[in-house]
């Protein structure tokens, strides 16, 4: 009896030590993901500005695990200096769509080429103090940084050149302030 009292203690102290490190790791993770990811994405192109991939082979692979059939766009984000505005045309006759995800991995929009009946979408992503144009949709986030990601669909590679021309016209970008 002696013995279990004195080792009760510090069994206890490693046992709550151990669940706090558990719990912190798992909340910690999608941040460090996140922020890897936007590391990697930001390479491509500046902040607030989309970077356009090449097409997914096995030597390049823009996303982790990605579809050689769609067509990758990233835009790495950062609200501080402002409301980020997001302007995707519509690629006709093909799946598309762009995805936000917060600095934890949250998905916070999706759009695609179902919801907007052949319209360009306009998103503007902004903290709760930002005000933006009317014209553009808000996107309410709770950090300031995350990705923007466009994906369409290229059934064939003769598709390609026209599906690029399209993607390119995409624009992220800090709103202008008045």
């Amino acid at each position: 009896m002696r013995m279990i009292r004195k080792w009760l203690l510090p069994v206890l102290a490693g046992l709550v030590t151990a669940a706090i490190a558990s719990q912190a790791a798992l909340m910690a993770t999608p941040y460090v993901l996140m922020a890897r990811a936007m590391e990697k994405m930001g390479a491509r192109a500046p902040a607030n500005s989309f970077g356009f991939a090449a097409p997914s082979t096995a030597d390049n692979q823009p996303i982790v695990r990605p579809s050689p059939d769609l067509s990758y766009s990233t835009c790495a984000f950062d609200l501080s200096k402002g409301p980020v505005l997001v302007d995707v045309e519509p690629v006709p006759g093909h799946y598309w769509s762009v995805s936000v995800f917060d600095a934890r991995t949250d998905v916070v929009a999706v759009r695609s080429d179902r919801e907007t009946g052949g319209k360009p979408v306009k998103l503007a992503l902004k903290r709760f103090s930002q005000s933006v144009p009317r014209e553009y949709e808000p996107v309410q986030l709770d950090y300031n940084k995350g990705l923007v990601l466009i994906r369409i669909l290229v059934p064939a590679k003769e598709d390609y050149p026209q599906i690029d021309a399209i993607r390119r016209k995409a624009r992220c970008r800090v709103a202008e302030t008045k």
